[in-house]
């Protein structure tokens, strides 16, 4: 087996399997990791492990032939243009509704996959605006009521506290989003199946340059996510697991790995197959004290051929990877 590349050589190697591995490192490319001969251990775990999950997926026929949604049921529809407050509303779920929403219950509508279609009932606007909103903007500490504003000033003759605002610039407010249209179309969502056109109940938004949808699906013809098989070999100590997909273009693959927060060397590893993709990554632990908090690392591989519909599972778990929400 030829040397496997370290520091931040991106270079592919043949296992004798019908898979690739693309190691990425995050040492400088002049030099060499002091412990090259356990970071090999723990490439060797990855292959092992990848290959237990890869053998252990057993996807249930909707998965191939149903809708099964790998990401949220709200997305964007064009650029939205953030600014803080409103990124921040968005992602909070905060809106009021100043339009009319259509009562009556739709016709079926038509999942466009590519490769082919498939009818399914919807829900009513109504019901989708509840599923959107989730509820109004709690009092923010520290923040105006209306955008756009400045905070209090101190008085002239009270010294300023420690909480106390220290800028008189504009900060961003809690404010809900105004909904000021809808209408029934279609949006594009990542599924089992691929990139799919779905059906969407489309609201407008007075704060924001993109149309926010709402997938109409009706809950029951929705497909569940297979449930996942994970390993049953103990888990190497530098191993990590990916926690979900940000991008994908074509074979190139953007996914986060879930990493502590003193850990280095973050390198991402994949196990291709012909029908499934298995990802994770490994990591030099610290070995002086530090905290237990879990970061997200985005960290990027390529493929030997573009994704297209295969699915995307964690090595430590064996679930299918979701795309990350904007």
């Amino acid at each position: 087996m030829p040397a496997r590349p370290t520091g931040m050589r991106r270079s592919p190697a043949l296992l004798g399997l019908p898979l690739l591995i693309i190691v990425a490192g995050c040492a400088p490319a002049d030099t060499e990791p002091a412990n090259v001969g356990p970071r090999v251990d723990q490439h060797e775990a990855f292959d092992q492990r990848a290959t237990a999950v890869a053998d252990g997926w057993r996807p249930d026929a909707a998965w191939a032939a149903g809708y099964v949604p790998l990401q949220e049921p709200t997305l964007l529809v064009g650029d939205a243009a953030f600014t803080e407050e409103t990124k921040l509303a968005f992602n909070a779920g905060w809106y009021r509704e100043q339009a009319v929403l259509p009562a009556g219950q739709p016709d079926d509508g038509t999942i466009r996959f590519p490769d082919g279609e498939l009818r399914v009932p919807l829900i009513t606007a109504v019901e989708a605006y509840q599923q959107l909103d989730q509820g109004d903007p709690p009092p923010c500490p520290g923040r105006p009521k209306e955008p756009g504003t400045p905070p209090p000033a101190n008085p002239p003759d009270a010294p300023a506290g420690p909480d106390d605002p220290v800028s008189s610039e504009p900060q961003a407010a809690c404010i809900p989003l105004t909904v000021t249209g809808v209408e029934l179309g279609l949006a594009p969502v990542q599924t089992s199946r691929g990139a799919a056109q779905v059906p969407a109940w489309l609201f407008t938004v007075a704060e924001i340059s993109a149309v926010v949808a709402r997938v109409a699906v009706a809950p029951d013809a929705v497909g569940a996510l297979p449930e996942p098989v994970a390993p049953t070999a103990p888990v190497a100590p530098d191993l990590v697991g990916a926690q979900d997909i940000q991008t994908v273009d074509g074979a190139s693959l953007t996914y986060r790995l879930g990493v502590g927060s003193c850990d280095t060397e973050v390198t991402p590893l994949v196990q291709e197959h012909d029908h499934l993709v298995v990802v994770g990554g490994t990591v030099q632990r610290t070995s002086g004290a530090c905290n237990d908090m879990l970061k997200f690392e985005p960290v990027t591989v390529t493929l030997r051929a573009p994704l297209g519909v295969r699915p995307v599972l964690d090595v430590l778990g064996g679930a299918p990877l979701r795309l990350a929400a904007g």
